[in-house]
């Protein structure tokens, strides 16, 4: 392929290099190397698993064999049940399942089926297949490739022919390994996964604003026990700037408390489960993160008819006083076990009384959201401690390796979570330090976290009685001045506190990160670090808060070179008419 260089910059990151033209033709935004970090380092955490998981099987397998002399049981007979019974821990292979005939094109890319010989049964575990759906340049096909060992074939879609072209480029720029690995076609990803179902061990969307066209063909494409990567930027729908849109979007209406961040990675994990459960599967967060201007989920998604009755049991509605900050989960279903059986109910209402018992205000209703934990703590810490063992391969170690040691110190069971100045707002008090509460919380004899969301957040799982009998305890050692009667602060310092709060400091009050002064919370590395403009949209004047006036001046005066170079054309033509 010819081109001139001097036409493009050269952008590298992490092993890869792609070519970016002056004009802004094909989507890249430098702000998204967390992201694409993030996704390294639980990539590799999931192929290490997948061995595992699958040497598990194997081992099982070969275990059941060997006792078939002594039960007098066909080796098929075996495989059928241990198949039935993995399908929980999602090592079914149904998906390759099918004629004899059946090409090996359109057989499972995860594993093949067993070779039975002797009463043992053997397997071959292939490289995992990845799907970028919506690549642009293709920069991260070609990290995936180039970074991730053990990685198979990588496949980046998109439907713009200019970024097709611009990935093509940038795979041969990066030279064999990429060449061999990646491959480029232009399609719509949703029905390029449509077509491909259950043919991607890890599919990953990240497109620019809402995921949600994609999901239901993502949900899929991949296989059983694979893993769904997924990302929304269109964070003033999911925080409920348009809650109208958000459901109409997502199926679920936000609410605008201090969380409404962590609300939207649930609304998210809801979503994607509501796709997942209309094809009797189910999933299974690993990680989800909120960084910068958007939410990023890991899943795993499962096949199993009986797993996926559960879904109600996860899901829960939100109410939010509109007078403080007291808000209460409604679960959507629940469960009655009678001897061996268990019943699936709809979930006991109300949770709360028609007016907040605390400052008798209104409250607001969101949700379905997802109510279960959204990490899985022992991925958390097997991703963290993968990522400080190859710290110099992350370029954006420094901020990756800060969320993930905040996510592994929250509470995993604890839904959304309480802002301590905004507490202290609502009573017009000062602010107690965040110290001096979590110790109130701890001697009360409930648990408390920070959240990765919001370095001023809090998650307990103390009800909220007992938060604010501490901050009327808090009150009384540190007066306020009078407020009127009808003040949700006013309603609720009028109630004697039933608990006395200790505020003596507890030895659990600190993080093992914060006694160790690891740096959780990160400044952005320079200014206008943020979302960037829609490929193809031309750059004004307008758009320097977001780029920054250096690099839209240049854009400016770039595009008005061009502009003095084609009058130029122009008159050229226009004189050689005239003189014939």
């Amino acid at each position: 392929m010819s081109m001139d260089l001097n036409d493009y910059t050269i952008i590298k990151e992490g092993e890869a290099e792609i070519l970016m033209h002056a004009k802004n033709e094909v989507f890249y935004n430098k702000t998204q190397v967390n992201n694409r970090d993030m996704s390294i380092a639980v990539l590799r955490t999931f192929i290490s698993r997948w061995k595992l998981e699958h040497e598990a099987l194997l081992s099982k397998r070969n275990k059941s064999g060997a006792k078939l002399p002594e039960n007098n049981v066909s080796v098929s007979e075996v495989d059928d049940t241990l198949n039935d019974s993995d399908m929980n821990t999602e090592k079914s292979n149904e998906e390759c399942e099918g004629p004899a005939e059946k090409s090996q094109d359109d057989t499972c890319t995860t594993s093949e089926e067993p070779v039975k010989t002797e009463g043992k049964v053997r397997g071959e575990l292939k490289p995992p297949r990845v799907l970028e759906a919506l690549s642009a340049s293709g920069l991260r096909a070609l990290r995936y490739a180039r970074e991730v060992e053990g990685i198979g074939q990588v496949v980046a879609l998109d439907n713009d022919k200019g970024a097709v072209e611009a990935c093509q480029r940038n795979i041969m720029f990066n030279g064999s390994v990429a060449c061999s690995k990646v491959e480029s076609h232009l399609a719509d990803a949703r029905v390029y996964m449509l077509t491909n179902p259950k043919e991607f061990d890890v599919v990953d969307l990240d497109p620019y604003g809402s995921p949600s066209v994609f999901l239901d063909s993502a949900v899929q494409s991949v296989v059983d026990g694979g893993m769904l990567m997924c990302t929304a930027t269109d964070m003033a729908v999911l925080c409920g700037g348009n809650g109208e849109v958000c459901y109409s979007k997502y199926g679920s209406y936000p609410l605008r408390g201090k969380y409404c961040h962590e609300m939207a990675l649930r609304i998210l994990l809801a979503c994607i489960e509501s796709h997942a459960n209309r094809y009797k599967r189910y999933i299974v967060p690993v990680l989800s993160v909120q960084m910068d201007f958007y939410v990023r989920v890991f899943v795993r998604i499962y096949t199993s008819a009986s797993a996926m009755k559960n879904t109600p049991l996860k899901l829960s509605y939100v109410y939010q006083c509109t007078g403080c900050d007291a808000f209460h989960l409604q679960p959507i279903g629940r469960t009655v076990s009678k001897n061996t059986s268990v019943r699936f109910l709809p979930g006991f209402a109300p949770v709360v009384p028609q007016e907040c018992s605390h400052c008798q205000k209104k409250f607001n209703m969101g949700g379905p959201i997802w109510s279960a934990p959204i990490h899985d703590q022992e991925w958390v810490m097997n991703i963290l401690s993968d990522v400080k063992s190859m710290k110099d391969r992350y370029p954006a170690y420094d901020r990756i390796s800060a969320v993930l040691t905040t996510i592994s110190e929250e509470l995993p069971d604890v839904p959304l979570f309480l802002s301590l100045h905004n507490l202290c707002a609502t009573l017009k008090c000062t602010s107690p330090s965040a110290v001096i509460f979590r110790s109130a919380v701890i001697n009360a004899g409930y648990r408390i976290s920070g959240t990765h969301v919001n370095p001023l957040g809090l998650k307990s799982d103390a009800p909220m009685d007992v938060i604010w009998d501490i901050m009327r305890c808090w009150v009384k050692n540190h007066p306020v001045k009078a407020q009127p009667a009808d003040q949700p602060g006013s309603v609720i310092l009028a109630k004697e506190p039933v608990l006395q709060a200790n505020f003596a400091r507890a030895v659990a009050s600190l993080s093992k990160a914060q006694a160790k002064k690891v740096a959780r919370f990160l400044p952005n590395p320079e200014r206008h670090w943020g979302p960037k403009l829609r490929a193809g949209r031309q750059i004004t004047s307008k758009h320097i808060s977001l780029l920054g006036e250096e690099k839209v001046n240049g854009c400016l005066s770039h595009q008005d070179s061009e502009l003095d170079a084609k009058r130029q054309k122009i008159e050229k033509l226009e004189d050689a008419s005239a003189e014939s």
